[in-house]
């Protein structure tokens, strides 16, 4: 077996988004890899058929990386094939779609909508509707390359850069006629849609000068053009929406208590003439979603579809992302409840198709429960198999964690051990491949990681730490590693080191404040400081009080407390920071904080600064920025952690 290394992600084929063509008779899907030599990610649409089990592909450009079903049972796909010199005008904003048939041949150009377009559905045989990137009128009118004007907040989005007068904008666009019609006001951002007939329902939230967190919700008639608000904005929370009747959606939403905007949410139904919400059932894990870690998947896929009296959804429930149903009735049901993840799905007469993450297995297609896609050999590649433990908390929570032995492990001989924290906090760790863990395992650590206290998937008391960050998530990843200790003797004690990201970066500038224990630190896209990050986030003006209970002009001494920059004098850890330079997240100001700090203490410390890159790097990054970032970790590891090869550039 080839050991997993740090460019093996490049060998890797990603499947996502599978949806049934309107006759049921075909599965249409994506896979994606790597191009080393473009840095980039090729796309190509495939077909799955489901008389005979056939696999085939449909395009092969490496250009389609979305897609939806026309009515006649074509596919749809956006794609810049023609070059912007044969534009009149170089800053036309534009987006090409272009047909195939299923039997293949050439895709030929559909039409095109003078739109940066983010996502398009399928309405009927002649109309669609487009989620784009639109500038406010004003900002047109202003615009000049040579400078940005920031004149609300927030100014910049971490996937997008500056954004300062640009929403997120839903149209309705008209085939024959090539009529484009606005759907939502200019000043709202569309967040997610339902359509049911001639009518879309939607969440949006409409704002100048600051955006709250709220999304009001909205009734779209697109015969008549009536729009009516069913929920005024910032009123209460809401997460997914779907039409389940013609005078009736269901919405998850959460009402105010103690556990402020941590609460997870319920579901309600709606009265679509009056907007009334009654409570159906009550819900403590996330719905709409799932979020179990993984840096080895790419793509996206539906993951809430609403039909006659029932809602399927994606939900974290414990480490694993699950199917389930809702009906009007109230009744909660799971559809595919294997242990893993699901990342996308479909269902359609009683079939679901399914993508995702189950075992130590990349991302394939199951129907009905059986594999259906095999584009990955995993039996090819050295995947280390993993241990799985369980105990009590001080803190009265049980905690279930998982300890990967190097390849080749020999019993009595001595390893040194990473432990991994994952980002959110609201997400998991679970049993799916974790390509950077594999490598690390294969390059001979022992890797270890957990869900601890703020986690998702185990309800609203145990994933709440508003205000709390720091203190009893803290403990719970230092029980842990004690537990691990103890339990895995072949671990050597004086040889461990700690890494993570987001989430994960702010508990590891906290831990190397608070003790010593960890031989190697590598903090990437973190927190160090809730002031800063309040103020320089994308969502920090809404995310500093969401979890740690106030505003800096409420209680700047809480924030002080905990921001990691503050216990930065007790350091000692030697300390790698990685982040990205358009990471409008976690501001690269954060890192630099760190950095500075531990340089000035004498500390042995890096920054590493990717260039063009986002707070999505170590997922989905470009490939050759991705390797460079592991191979950072890994290097700085093995100078720590294996002093016998310091200096070495890669395994």
């Amino acid at each position: 077996m080839n050991p997993i290394k740090i460019e093996t992600f490049t060998r890797f084929q990603f499947v996502s988004n599978p949806t049934f063509s309107p006759d049921g008779r075909l599965i249409a899907f994506v896979v994606q890899h790597a191009d080393l030599k473009d840095n980039d990610y090729k796309g190509d649409l495939y077909l799955y058929h489901c008389d005979d089990g056939r696999v085939t592909r449909l395009t092969g450009a490496g250009d389609a990386k979305s897609y939806v079903w026309t009515a006649k049972g074509t596919l749809l796909f956006p794609a810049d094939r023609e070059k912007k010199k044969e534009k009149e005008d170089d800053d036309e904003i534009f987006t090409g779609y272009y047909e195939i048939s299923p039997d293949g041949g050439e895709a030929v150009k559909a039409f095109e909508v003078p739109l940066k377009a983010k996502g398009m559905y399928r309405v009927d045989e002649d109309r669609y509707l487009i989620t784009a990137a639109a500038e406010l009128e004003k900002r047109v009118r202003e615009k000049d390359k040579a400078y940005e004007v920031a004149d609300e907040v927030p100014f910049w989005s971490n996937s997008e850069g500056f954004t300062n007068g640009i929403r997120n904008r839903l149209y309705l666009y008209r085939v024959s006629t090539g009529e484009l019609t606005p759907v939502s006001e200019e000043t709202a951002d569309v967040s997610s849609y339902s359509v049911r007939g001639n009518r879309v329902l939607y969440k949006a939230y409409p704002w100048t000068d600051i955006r709250d967190q709220y999304d009001g919700i909205y009734l779209y008639d697109m015969d008549t053009g009536e729009n009516r608000c069913l929920l005024e904005k910032d009123k209460r929370r809401t997460g997914m929406i779907g039409f389940w009747a013609d005078g009736e959606a269901v919405v998850a939403s959460a009402v105010d208590n103690h556990y402020g905007n941590g609460k997870y949410q319920d579901f309600y139904t709606m009265d679509l003439e009056t907007g009334e919400m009654k409570l159906l059932a009550e819900y403590d894990y996330s719905s709409g979603q799932g979020s179990v870690g993984s840096d080895a998947r790419l793509g996206s896929g539906r993951t809430v579809k609403a039909g006659d009296g029932i809602c399927w959804f994606v939900t974290t429930r414990g480490d694993s992302a699950h199917v389930y149903s809702l009906s009007r009735e109230g009744c909660l049901e799971g559809v595919v409840t294997d242990r893993g993840s699901c990342d996308s799905f479909d269902i359609r007469d009683g079939h679901v198709v399914v993508c995702g993450l189950y075992g130590d297995r990349l991302a394939e297609l199951y129907l009905d429960g059986k594999q259906i896609t095999f584009f990955n050999d995993m039996s090819q590649w050295q995947v280390c198999p993993r241990k799985e433990y369980s105990f009590t908390a001080k803190d009265g929570f049980s905690l279930t964690g998982w300890v990967m032995p190097p390849a080749g492990y020999e019993q009595g001989k001595k390893y040194p051990a990473i432990l991994h924290i994952h980002g959110g906090p609201r997400t998991v760790f679970g049993t799916v491949f974790h390509h950077e863990m594999q490598m690390w395992a294969n390059a001979g650590y022992f890797v270890f990681f957990t869900n601890p206290r703020g986690s998702d998937g185990f309800g609203t008391e145990f994933g709440d730490i508003n205000g709390r960050y720091g203190t009893v998530d803290y403990e719970n990843l230092m029980e842990f590693t004690d537990y691990v200790l103890d339990h895995e003797p072949d671990i050597d004690r004086e040889r461990v080191g700690v890494t993570g990201g987001s989430y994960g970066g702010f508990m590891t500038n906290w831990i190397i404040g608070h003790t010593d224990r960890f031989k190697a630190a590598a903090s990437q896209r973190s927190i160090a400081n809730w002031i800063s990050f309040e103020y320089m986030s994308d969502i920090g003006h809404t995310f500093t009080k969401d979890n740690q209970s106030v505003f800096a002009c409420e209680d700047v001494d809480k924030l002080w407390f905990h921001s990691p920059i503050k216990y930065i004098a007790g350091c000692k850890t030697p300390t790698l920071f990685i982040h990205s330079d358009r990471d409008y997240r976690c501001n690269i100001a954060e890192g630099m904080e760190m950095f500075a700090a531990l340089k000035v203490l004498g500390v042995d410390t890096r920054m590493l600064v990717v260039k063009g890159e986002t707070h999505e790097l170590s997922r989905s990054g470009k490939p050759r920025n991705r390797i460079v970032r592991m191979r950072e970790i890994l290097n700085w590891m093995d100078r720590y952690l294996k002093p016998e090869i310091a200096g070495k550039e890669e395994q």
